[in-house]
């Protein structure tokens, strides 16, 4: 594979890290070969749920990481609880961003473009939720078994929280293998529990900052997928996955509500996706196989068909989602011509 992709074509800083002196500390790694592992967490207005997360950094199991905390403007005590644990941690294990204030996904965006963030693997994380102690340890037992300039995303189920982080119920255990097909029809990745090699950031990177995407969680797995990566889901929950009033997208404990898989279903929504991801997936078209170009091209030919051939064309490509339900779902929305 091309350099561009590989995980030796940078700069590794010292992965040597001492132990936090804040709360439960980061169990620091004793071999100066140990991996890094960079921590891409975006806030805005965090100030209540902030502190349980960071603690939660600190108690990894795997102590060889940095975090880059890019903040969108908070006005409430967000930037404040981030200094205080920068300044009370060692020096270069907390670093805090100015984000571009455009959202979550352009904050996650922005993140994991910054040339400056450079480090053998990435993992987002939301400011409200709690890692499990062995979050990363478990990540990378499975992404230190890839080769590294090969794209490799892993992501876990969760563990639903409520807003007394009192557990509610789990996501989903999905069955069906992860791929390409699956990734053009729904995002069953959680942003919050990615964690991804340096071969899958600079894909991401050579997709473009500027191209307009749905989700940045969504566009990581469709990214890697396309262009031939492994996915590895986890079915052990990876964190505490807090629901509460101020979340930007939660979930049940059996997936989105049944009123916002209607409304999407008769909406605009999912062909607006499809739009959007199509167009975005031009530019990585030279990096994806053979097998997935057609999957694509099949899949945009199919959408402009009537009835009959949008149906034989959209089986040819392979499409389909996890469950069911989901599946026959998404043949009513063919059906109605909305993807």
């Amino acid at each position: 594979m091309n350099c561009i992709l590989s995980g030796r074509c940078y700069h590794r800083p010292n992965p040597t890290l001492p132990p936090s002196a804040l709360n439960s500390p980061p169990r620091a790694t004793t071999a100066n070969a140990a991996p890094l592992v960079a921590i891409l967490l975006a806030t805005y207005q965090g100030e209540r749920y902030l502190p349980e997360q960071l603690d939660s950094f600190a108690r990894q199991t795997y102590g060889n990481w940095r975090a880059w905390a890019s903040d969108d403007g908070s006005t409430d005590q967000t930037r404040a609880i981030l200094q205080r644990y920068q300044a009370q941690w060692v020096p270069g294990q907390l670093t805090i961003l100015q984000g571009p204030a455009q959202g979550s996904s352009r904050n996650f965006v922005s993140l994991t473009h910054n040339p400056d963030i450079q480090a053998d693997y990435y993992a987002y994380s939301d400011q409200d939720d709690i890692w499990e102690d062995d979050k990363l340890e478990r990540a990378l037992a499975w992404l230190n078994t890839q080769e590294a300039d090969k794209p490799a995303l892993y992501c876990t189920r969760t563990r639903l929280v409520d807003a007394n982080n009192q557990e509610i119920g789990l996501s989903p255990d999905f069955q069906r293998p992860l791929g390409f097909a699956n990734a053009l029809m729904q995002n069953i990745t959680g942003g919050n529990t990615m964690v991804f090699n340096h071969a899958a950031c600079r894909l991401l990177c050579l997709a473009g900052q500027d191209t307009e995407i749905v989700i940045h969680d969504w566009w990581a797995y469709l990214v890697v997928t396309a262009c031939g990566g492994a996915v590895r889901f986890d079915p052990k929950p990876g964190l505490r996955y807090r629901q509460h009033d101020s979340n930007l997208i939660g979930m049940t404990a059996s997936g989105p509500s049944l009123a916002s898989r209607i409304a999407k279903l008769f909406g605009p929504t999912l062909k607006r996706n499809n739009d959007i991801h199509l167009h975005a997936l031009q530019n990585l078209a030279p990096h994806m196989p053979p097998e997935n170009r057609r999957i694509m091209t099949q899949f945009a030919a199919a959408r402009q068909q009537w009835l009959i051939p949008r149906i034989i064309g959209f089986r040819k490509a392979g499409l389909y989602r996890m469950t069911p339900s989901g599946n026959l779902g998404m043949f009513l929305a063919l059906l109605l011509n909305r993807l």
